[in-house]
């Protein structure tokens, strides 16, 4: 047996984060973002299909598959909102990549903190077409586990330095104000959400109840507004009332996954929206004049993960943030898989029974 066919390196979460602090943050996102943006540009390339879901009344466990014919990917993910209020993650992840051509995973890696990172990347890579070019303020609505990244990746993709917080957790906001006070940020608490919204261009939603919810009224809204919806991603889950859709201008990563899971679940099924890609290729317009109001309705896509393991593997070599499992049963002889397991019981093969 070749001892190293059968080596899969994993990334625990302890490794995540020395990889990320090794690079920075900031750096970490932007890299991210960029590997994010190129695999939107190959959009046809991939296979595409909507998350397989497992619904529950306490939650969802899904399944995030990809393929661009070279290599595959995969992520499962769980969305259980009352996990917070035992002490645990509301979303937990891990994500596979493997070489199509053999079927042998090349990658096993923690994504909860991956996928906060790529959410956050994927927010600023959409608002960079579709947000005022002179926007400078940006409201967060929903300050729990993803608000630091968005907070970041909108500062270093789109040079923003103010944020308004808002949660009706008034410990989650002080929690967020403290993270983020060595990132030459400008931050103001707010005592509701509409306080958050006035003034701001950005208005992002990251909220974690699984229920139709209306964080966002339509009088909330102005014109010119840019809204990154992040927290409405499974059905039955919403957080902008549904006349701020009618009048926007509403783009998705990937329409039927999103018509499912995303604020169009309140809309008509041929109500238009523009799929991410197309503006990134610029077969589509992103933000066509200064009034026009603009939704980004994420929900999360394969692709993103898939491109996030693709950068983490690449920052891997030379690094030694990752373990070493021995996954693969992979015997001398392809055939023989029992008679590996008999070899096994003797201990380790000698060089007589190994020539034998």
């Amino acid at each position: 047996m070749n001892p190293r066919l059968n080596i899969v390196p994993f990334v625990n979460v302890d490794n995540m984060m020395k990889l990320v602090l090794r690079h920075g943050v900031e750096q970490f996102i932007t890299g991210l973002a960029a590997q994010i943006e190129d695999d939107f540009r190959r959009w046809p390339s991939f296979d595409k299909t909507p998350r397989v879901a497992s619904h529950s009344p306490e939650g969802v466990i899904e399944l995030m598959p990809t393929s661009d014919g070279r290599t595959y990917g995969f992520k499962y993910v769980n969305g259980h909102p009352k996990n917070m209020r035992e002490g645990r993650q509301t979303v937990t992840a891990f994500g596979v990549l493997a070489d199509v051509g053999t079927g042998y995973p090349v990658l096993l890696s923690e994504m909860t903190l991956l996928t906060a990172l790529r959410t956050a990347a994927t927010s600023a890579v959409a608002a960079r077409r579709l947000a005022p070019r002179d926007a400078r303020c940006m409201a967060i609505i929903g300050n729990g586990a993803q608000s630091e990244f968005q907070a970041i990746a909108f500062r270093s993709l789109l040079g923003l330095r103010q944020f308004r917080l808002f949660d009706i957790d008034a410990a989650a906001t002080r929690k967020c104000m403290r993270n983020l006070s060595g990132f030459d940020i400008d931050v103001t608490p707010c005592r509701s959400a509409e306080e958050a919204v006035s003034g701001a261009d950005i208005i992002t939603t990251v909220t974690a109840d699984k229920q139709y919810a209306t964080i966002l009224s339509d009088n909330m809204v102005g014109s010119g507004v840019h809204i990154n919806a992040v927290g409405g991603d499974c059905p039955g889950k919403t957080e902008l009332h549904r006349d701020i859709l009618l009048r926007s201008d509403i783009f998705v990563e990937y329409m039927p996954q999103t018509r499912i899971e995303g604020e169009i679940q309140q809309l008509p099924v041929d109500h238009p929206v523009t799929e991410l890609w197309e503006v990134i290729c610029g077969t589509a317009e992103g933000r066509r004049d200064a009034r026009q109001i603009t939704v980004f309705d994420s929900v999360g896509f394969a692709t993103e993960d898939f491109s996030a393991l693709r950068y983490v593997r690449s920052l891997l070599a030379g690094t030694g943030l990752y373990d070493e499992l021995d996954m693969l049963a992979d015997p001398d002889e392809p055939r023989d898989l029992f008679g590996m397991l008999l070899r096994a019981s003797k201990g380790p093969a000698s060089d007589d029974d190994r020539a034998g």
